[in-house]
């Protein structure tokens, strides 16, 4: 197996698969500690399903780069689910139900109807549940991935305190003085980014269990919030990079193969949690 690895590792394909896996899976653990504990974790499901319908709408427009498309309108659908979850007209978990929904139904519609591919089970499948284009990524793709990461990593870093105290206490955060829409906004806005970068790796539908699981594992051992987030990024890269290795040595898909890996993480993590009590 040692062999076969060093020999898939001289492919650059390889190697971009491996680093952008890993910078996704660090930055998706990082937002899922917040998201989880602000019970707006399906939000990664909700953009995931935006970013699909704007797929949708690049590829009947013809776009030749689908991220002009896909990241304004992921972005902007972020921004609007964190406004109307603060109606009460239309709380947080309703907000997301609506806008998932529909912008799932329009992107296959929109598919079935304009796409000029001959497959469009095929298309559908492959963005619903990701597919191997994890493994034709470019520099360029590798490069604004890394950007991304860097932006997460240092938001995290630098507001660690502020972060945390809209995390636990949003009215007391904002009783202090702490501007807690802007930070809200700043969560979202990068969740957004995160989730369209990710749907490369995992697809529409499984996305948000990179941001659940290694959250959700970790809470089962660490009560601390420094050590939860610190856990769940570890078991998150762990999680992918093995979820890929599988798939190259398997041929199994990418996307099920790190969330069956993380699932496996949680049930151990689980029972680990079960014996501490």
């Amino acid at each position: 197996m040692t062999e076969t690895l060093a020999y898939y590792l001289q492919f650059d394909f390889v190697r971009y698969a491996l680093i952008v896996g890993t910078l996704i899976g660090l930055c998706a653990s990082l937002l899922g500690v917040s998201l989880v504990l602000k019970r707006f974790s399906f939000i990664g499901d909700g953009l995931s399903h935006v970013a699909f319908g704007a797929v949708a709408i690049a590829a009947v427009l013809r776009v030749e780069s689908d991220m002009v498309v896909v990241i304004p309108v992921t972005v902007i659908a972020a921004v609007a689910l964190l406004a109307l979850g603060n109606k009460t007209a239309i709380r947080g978990d309703a907000a997301i139900a609506m806008i998932s929904v529909a912008a799932l139904a329009i992107g296959y519609l929109l598919l079935s109807r304009y796409s000029g591919s001959a497959n469009i089970s095929a298309d559908v499948c492959s963005s619903l549940f990701g597919s191997t284009s994890i493994l034709t990524l470019t520099g360029a793709d590798v490069g604004f991935c890394v950007v991304i990461s860097v932006v997460v990593i240092l938001m995290f870093v630098l507001l660690f305190h502020k972060i945390f105290a809209v995390t636990f206490d949003e009215s007391f955060a904002k009783a202090t003085g702490i501007q807690t829409e802007i930070y809200n906004g700043l969560i979202a806005v990068i969740t957004a980014l995160v989730i369209v970068v990710a749907m490369e790796l995992a697809g529409s539908l499984l996305v948000s269990a990179l941001i659940i699981f290694p959250a959700l594992s970790a809470m089962r051992v660490f009560k601390s919030f420094r050590s939860v987030t610190v856990c769940a990024a570890i078991l998150s890269v762990v999680g992918t990079l093995s979820g890929i290795l599988i798939s190259i040595f398997a041929s199994t898909p990418v996307g099920a193969s790190i969330v069956a890996v993380d699932l496996g993480i949680f049930v151990v993590f689980a029972v680990v949690g079960k014996v501490k009590g």
